[in-house]
């Protein structure tokens, strides 16, 4: 029986490096064009670090053109072990440090790890007899859960085969695979977790724009309206180009996944989209996004507004000037008369 742990951490970078594109492959029973719908990752290096004395392998790739990921496998004895949940805080750890070496962000990343296990004989509930061990790797808690958290959590199952399974949650999977062939649901857990970050970026960067929005709703000065005027048409361009890009981008992988029916993968992509709430993080985005026009239509009409009575001052006193020129001539001219 073989045991091993993967983890990996993925972080935005200002602009990841792009190397030989990974090969991707099929989960059962999905059909070829299953390729063409997850994200191409590029390799880009290796990274050796010591971890409790041994030295490990950790694989440095990227989803171009900004997203960094950083992931380790390791074999371990037994991955139900404590020796076995410390080994996967190391290398979420190591991952993190090789992230940042390579200009990752470290405000906003994602973390993940997995269990597998392969070469066993018989059914993968025949290891539930460890439910609270797998349970706890599964949250990343070494608090002992109840029972019923226990069972809730290893409720998020699915199988293709009796003899394996994939049991997901939000920190962690656990992967039955007698054959160990589990490369393939890594790879879309991996594309999730890219989802998922992308989300939080994307959400992350619209509270700065609606905070930027608040501060533009202050009642404009004549000294800033020209700043304003040229602020608001950089703000408009970048919310369509954010609308646009959530669109055609964001929502890209979920819906051509989907696109495959009720295959194995996209029931796999179902059930880890539901533990990582990403409907929630779409609905909250679009929310903030309708909220953002809606305050910047409000500015726009606002600064109209503002725009037209600095327009109507600046014709007054125009005017006046206009009169007090009239009345500097009317007076020369008495008093010229005058002599």
């Amino acid at each position: 029986m073989e045991h091993k742990i993967i983890s990996l951490v993925l972080a935005e970078s200002q602009k990841a490096k792009k190397g030989e594109t990974v090969e991707l492959k099929s989960v059962q029973s999905a059909p070829q064009y299953y390729v063409s719908s997850i994200p191409h990752q590029s390799v880009i290096g290796q990274e050796k670090m010591k971890i409790n004395g041994r030295e490990m392998t950790f694989a440095v790739k990227s989803y171009p053109p900004d997203v960094l990921l950083v992931e380790a496998i390791a074999p371990v004895n037994d991955v139900f072990s404590d020796a076995a949940f410390k080994l996967r805080e190391d290398l979420i750890a190591g991952c993190h440090k090789i992230i940042k070496k390579h200009g990752g962000k470290a405000d906003i990343a994602e973390e993940y790890s997995i269990a597998a296990v392969s070469g066993y004989s018989g059914e993968p509930e025949q290891f539930f007899a460890k439910a609270p061990l797998i349970a706890s790797f599964l949250k990343s808690e070494k608090l002992t859960l109840d029972k019923k958290e226990i069972e809730y959590t290893l409720s998020a199952q699915i199988k293709y085969a009796q003899n394996d399974m994939v049991i997901i949650d939000w920190d962690g999977a656990f992967v039955f695979e007698p054959e160990g062939q589990i490369n393939s649901i890594i790879e879309l857990l991996e594309a999730a977790n890219l989802q998922l970050l992308r989300y939080r970026v994307l959400d992350f960067d619209l509270d700065k724009r609606l905070q930027r929005a608040l501060r533009l709703t202050q009642k404009p000065t004549a000294k800033t309206l020209i700043p304003l005027n040229r602020e608001l048409a950089q703000s408009f361009r970048e919310i369509i180009k954010i609308r646009a890009e959530s669109i055609a981008e964001f929502d890209a992988l979920e819906r051509e996944i989907k696109l495959i029916g009720d295959w194995y993968s996209a029931r796999l992509y179902d059930l880890i989209s539901k533990k990582f709430h990403l409907d929630g993080w779409r609905n909250s985005i679009k929310n903030k996004q309708e909220s953002l026009e809606d305050v910047y239509s409000i500015i726009a009409e606002n600064f109209s507004v503002s725009r037209g009575k600095f327009l109507e001052f600046i014709q007054m006193i125009l005017w006046f000037v206009l009169l007090a020129g009239w009345f500097v001539l009317l007076a020369f001219d008495i008093a010229a008369s005058l002599k």
